[in-house]
């Protein structure tokens, strides 16, 4: 289930709440009891590599510059 990160305007206090994406705009109340809080924008981090575009160089006849 995704979780979503939301600050309370009235103490700073930031949480997390877990709820289905069909829920995600749904308001949230602070941890503290306080119902005025906003929905934070996420960041996320995809590790790994991008492979390398078909003809970019390396083996081949027509990519590695063999022929003359």
């Amino acid at each position: 289930m995704p979780r979503y990160d939301f600050r309370c305007r009235e103490c700073g206090d930031t949480f997390e709440v877990s709820r289905p994406m069909a829920a995600s705009a749904d308001p949230a109340a602070c941890p503290q009891g306080h119902d005025d809080t906003v929905r934070l924008l996420s960041t996320v981090a995809v590790g790994g590599r991008a492979a390398e575009p078909a003809g970019s160089g390396g083996g081949g006849c027509c990519g590695g510059g063999c022929c003359s």
